[in-house]
């Protein structure tokens, strides 16, 4: 019964990572979190609800932590009135503090605080925006987690919910731009839904997840559209001496709905995108640095008007 529940789980990509198996040289890496993302917000993640997006929002080396992390995302725009419409290039830039506490064995919170600084070109010149963004809680229940290290596999299966704060300022002038995610705020509040699943046979794992995100609407009457994001990674753990090298490998998804204003749906404002997911942590002690890269190699974001470029990110964190 356990196995066909596993096969099923996996079948539907619901998925969260970690393990009570030990490394035999390091107590601080003894379970593996990727809470990976994409919990993302990503149309809006472009700017103005990027709290961790498909960087994702956990270590695989440090179960539970405290650290700062900065990432960079490009896209580029266009206003599609005409084929010769130029391209302008848009930065969103933040930087996060970041951490994952347990209240109990079972129970545990991801807080974000971000702080973001966007720019962009347009035909009158290049425009900047920065300011505190909207918080974002996480609470996660582990529902199943392999009791013995002398399984085969190691499994484990998480679910949760989060709220996202609306913190960060949302300017309504930017509402009718090419990319009405430049902005620091949604000026809203929104929920997540979160399951994670990962498998585990040694040092080897497939960390995935999905995470669906309902929006509401803000003061201004506006409301980004809802989104569904999915992910899967694979990681491997190397041992040298007194640190650990993590290599990982995976994919990212995201689909989100059509923005409303006053409850009406906003054209071109829905989308999609797929991008490869490139990272490598680094371990010794209580310390760990972390890296991130990712490039789209399928989208169609505001029906052609907005194109992600990359995506990239560093992090810094001290295991508690």
């Amino acid at each position: 019964m356990k196995y066909n529940l596993f096969l099923l789980i996996i079948t539907l990509q619901i998925g969260y990572a970690s393990s009570k198996d030990t490394l035999q040289n390091s107590k601080i890496f003894e379970k593996f979190h990727q809470f990976a993302a994409e919990l993302d917000d990503d149309c809006d993640a472009c700017g103005c609800s990027a709290s961790g997006g498909s960087m994702g929002f956990a270590s695989i080396l440090n179960t539970n932590f405290v650290g700062i992390r900065y990432f960079n995302q490009a896209y580029k725009s266009n206003d599609g009135l005409y084929s010769n419409s130029p391209w302008y290039a848009e930065q969103f830039n933040t930087t996060q503090i970041w951490a994952r506490i347990p209240l109990s064995k079972k129970v545990q919170f991801t807080v974000v605080l971000p702080y973001h600084f966007h720019n962009r070109e347009t035909a009158t010149g290049k425009q900047n925006i920065s300011g505190i963004g909207d918080a974002t809680i996480i609470g996660l229940y582990q529902i199943y987690q392999t009791k013995t290290d002398s399984t085969y596999f190691a499994h484990t299966l998480q679910m949760g919910l989060g709220v996202k704060l609306p913190l960060g300022k949302f300017n309504e002038g930017n509402n009718g731009s090419v990319n009405p995610s430049y902005q620091v705020g949604t000026g809203s509040w929104d929920y997540h839904f979160v399951t994670e699943y990962s498998i585990r046979r040694k040092k080897l794992g497939l960390n995935t997840q999905l995470n669906y995100v309902v929006k509401t609407a803000n003061s201004k009457n506006y409301q980004f559209g809802n989104q569904f994001n999915y992910s899967g990674t694979v990681f491997y753990l190397l041992e040298k001496n007194d640190y650990t090298i993590a290599p990982q490998l995976g994919f990212a998804g995201e689909e989100y709905a059509e923005n409303r204003q006053h409850n009406q749906l906003l054209k071109n404002t829905s989308g999609n995108i797929i991008m490869t997911k490139l990272g490598l942590e680094i371990g010794k002690k209580n310390l760990s640095f972390g890296a991130t890269a990712m490039l789209p190699i399928k989208q169609n974001l505001t029906n052609g008007t907005v194109e992600a470029k990359y995506r990239w990110s560093v992090n810094v964190n001290y295991a508690l």
